[in-house]
């Protein structure tokens, strides 16, 4: 009796076909993703660029080189958003043009974003494993923020000045904050915030500031409960900014007041911008931050990457109930 023999099922080879030349064709449905000239590299000694080029330049930059696997559609659909994206936050190839001190900020930026983690992204750096910054090399980018130069030391006047400002701060009535202008997204200034408690802190070497962390009621239980990734509709966080004055003896003192500026989470009202609000004040006159609305988009494209944390930076020191 001849055996039976067992042929592929012609539909399942059909649609491999279909599928295959489909594959091909999607091929010349490219994304265009062009490198523009570069008109200003950040300003930084050639070892820094040199770490720079390495890990960030192919999104960060418009000397983007394309691996072959990144320009396979689909991938290079997601390649090219990616790095549009990239470039409209920080691109190496034109912030030169900024004032030295907005270079170090965005700097310093993107040292925090690789000591946390989050770049470069994990979903990039998997299949970029050159792209990842070693210990070495965040030590080095370190080291070079950390020889900014330093705040020149303090007068006596000037530091007696500065804790006056900061008492002031304390104790000033919060009957006076309705003044203040709301943010140009409609956000009101929280009248209240100084009545929160401290959560943690945190500062900027690179622009010698000292940053204290407050969260409201919400923050504080959900902390209490670990209930914080995701946070609760409700939770607010202030981060109050002063420059740091350095006195003849090294001691760092509380120096003039920055800014002030809010997360307020409500994943409804503000799904289009992660599920948080934004709103910043500077100054003593806590004149509102940025020229439009728009201005929040700097926020969330900043704590994009911290998606896995709810997009907050800055973890707190964990309390229990009742302390």
């Amino acid at each position: 009796m001849a055996s039976k023999q067992t042929s592929f099922p012609r539909g399942i080879l059909l649609a491999v076909v279909c599928a295959f030349v489909l594959f091909l064709i999607l091929q010349f449905v490219r994304t265009p993703l062009r490198n523009p000239p570069v008109t200003a590299e950040i300003q930084a000694p050639p070892e820094i660029r040199q770490i720079l080029r390495n890990s960030c330049y192919n999104c960060h930059s418009n000397e983007t080189k394309l691996a072959w696997f990144d320009q396979v559609v689909p991938a290079n659909w997601l390649v090219s958003r990616d790095v549009k994206e990239a470039r409209r936050h920080l691109n190496f190839s034109e912030i030169g043009s900024k004032p030295a001190g907005q270079q170090k900020a965005a700097l310093f930026e993107a040292v925090y974003m690789i000591q946390m983690g989050a770049m470069p992204l994990p979903s990039y750096a998997r299949v970029h494993p050159d792209a990842v910054v070693t210990p070495r090399q965040l030590a080095v980018l370190r080291t070079y923020l950390d020889a900014a130069e330093s705040p020149t030391p303090a007068t006596q006047t000037e530091i007696a000045a500065a804790d006056m400002q900061y008492q002031n701060w304390i104790h000033s009535a919060s009957a006076a904050a309705p003044q203040v202008r709301p943010a140009p997204n409609g956000i009101s200034f929280p009248t209240d915030y100084k009545n929160w408690r401290v959560i943690s802190s945190s500062e900027r070497f690179d622009n010698h500031t000292m940053r204290e962390i407050l969260g409201n009621e919400v923050a504080i239980k959900a902390i209490a409960d670990h209930n914080i990734n995701p946070w609760p509709d409700g939770t607010t966080f202030a981060k109050i900014a002063w420059f740091q004055q350095p006195d003849s003896s090294g001691v760092i003192h509380t120096g003039q007041f920055f800014q002030v500026e809010f997360m307020i989470k409500d994943s409804q009202k503000y799904a289009s911008t992660k599920g948080w609000g934004w709103a910043r004040w500077r100054g003593t006159d806590l004149k509102p931050y940025g020229a439009n609305a728009n201005f929040s988009s700097e926020c969330v494209t900043c704590h994009s990457p911290l998606r896995k944390n709810d997009y907050v930076f800055t973890m707190p020191i964990e309390r229990q109930p009742g302390h």
